[in-house]
C-alpha cells in the first residue's frame, strides 16, 4: 500500500513537535532535579527562621522570606482590583471600537516589556517623582505595574468566556447593568481572574530588576511593623539570590545557602501556581453544580 507524502509529513511533524516538548520537560526536569537535590541539604527550621549572619555566610533567609510577603501583598492589592476594574470596564461598558482596539494592543504589548523597564520607571515615578523612597510599596506598587497587564488580559478573556445569554437573560428580568455582572457574570469569570492574578503574581514574586532599583537592599534583617514597614527597605528573596550567586565575596562558601534560597523561592511559586488551580477548580465546580 503506497503511503501519502502528507501522511509522512505529518507524523515527521508530530515526532518533532513531540521530541521538542520532551527535551524541554527533561531540561526543567533536570535543573529541578539538582536545585531539590542540593538546596535540600541546607533546609532547616533555622535556616527559614533566622536571620542572615556573618556576612550572610551563616543563618538563614527569614528577613527574605518577610520582605517577600510584604512586597506580594502591595502588588496584590494594587494590581487585582485595578486589573480587575479595568478589565469589566473595557469588556461590558466600553464602546467597542478602534480606541479600545489601540488600548487592548497597548496592553499585550505591555506584557512583552522587559522587567528592568518597569523596574526604572518605578524608580523615577514612585521613588523620585512622588518621593516614596526606596521602601516595600515603591517596590510592591512597581511590580504590580508589571503585573497589571497579564491581570488586565487574563480577566477580560474570562469575561468573554461567559455566555451572552447569561446578560441578556438578566437584563431581559429588569435588572441593571451592574447587578448582571456582580451576580450572573462575575462569578462565572472568577476562575479565570483568579487563576491570571495569583499566576501574574507567581511571576512577579520571583523578579530581580524590578525592586533591585525600588528598594531591595543587599542587608537589612530590621523586622519593622506594620504600617512603618511599608516605607522601609527589605530583603526579598529573588535578590538575595541573585546576591548570594553572583555578588558574594565568598560565592563558593555560599553556593549551599544560595541553593537553599532558590529551592525556597520555587516551592513559593509552586504553591501560587496550585493555590491557582485548586481555586479555579473549586469555582468551576461551583458553579457548574449551581
Amino acid at each position: 500500500m503506497k503511503i501519502r507524502k502528507s501522511t509522512v509529513y505529518e507524523k515527521l511533524g508530530f515526532f518533532l513537535f513531540r521530541s521538542a516538548a520532551w527535551l524541554v520537560l527533561l531540561v526543567v526536569l533536570l535543573i529541578l532535579l539538582d536545585i531539590f537535590y542540593k538546596g535540600g541539604q541546607s533546609i532547616s527550621w533555622e535556616f527559614i527562621t533566622s536571620k542572615p549572619r556573618k556576612g550572610m555566610t551563616e543563618g538563614g533567609i527569614w528577613p527574605a522570606i518577610v520582605g517577600t510577603f510584604w512586597v506580594s501583598l502591595v502588588t496584590i492589592f494594587f494590581a487585582v482590583p485595578a486589573g480587575v476594574f479595568t478589565a469589566i470596564y473595557l469588556n461590558e461598558y466600553a464602546k467597542q471600537g478602534l480606541v479600545v482596539r489601540i488600548i487592548r494592543l497597548a496592553i499585550r504589548n505591555l506584557s512583552g516589556v522587559p522587567s528592568i523597564v518597569y523596574g526604572l520607571f518605578g524608580f523615577g515615578l514612585f521613588v523620585l517623582m512622588l518621593k516614596l523612597g526606596l521602601s516595600v510599596i515603591s517596590a510592591g506598587l512597581t511590580l504590580g505595574l508589571l503585573t497589571l497587564p497579564w491581570t488586565i488580559t487574563s480577566s477580560e478573556e474570562a469575561l468573554k468566556n461567559v455566555p451572552m445569554s447569561y446578560r441578556e437573560g438578566s437584563l431581559a428580568l429588569g435588572a441593571t447593568k451592574w447587578q448582571t455582572i456582580r451576580i450572573n457574570v462575575l462569578p462565572y469569570a472568577m476562575p479565570g481572574m483568579l487563576t491570571g492574578a495569583i499566576l501574574g503574581l507567581a511571576r512577579a514574586a520571583g523578579e530581580t530588576a524590578p525592586i533591585l532599583f525600588t528598594g531591595a537592599a543587599f542587608f537589612w534583617p530590621v523586622l519593622s511593623k506594620f504600617p512603618k514597614v511599608l516605607d522601609s527597605q527589605f530583603m526579598a528573596l529573588p535578590y538575595h539570590l541573585f546576591i548570594m550567586s553572583t555578588q558574594h565575596h565568598e560565592i563558593a562558601k555560599v553556593r549551599p545557602l544560595a541553593y537553599g534560597t532558590a529551592l525556597v523561592l520555587i516551592v513559593l511559586i509552586l504553591m501560587m501556581n496550585v493555590l491557582a488551580i485548586g481555586l479555579r477548580y473549586h469555582f468551576r465546580k461551583k458553579y457548574k453544580r449551581n
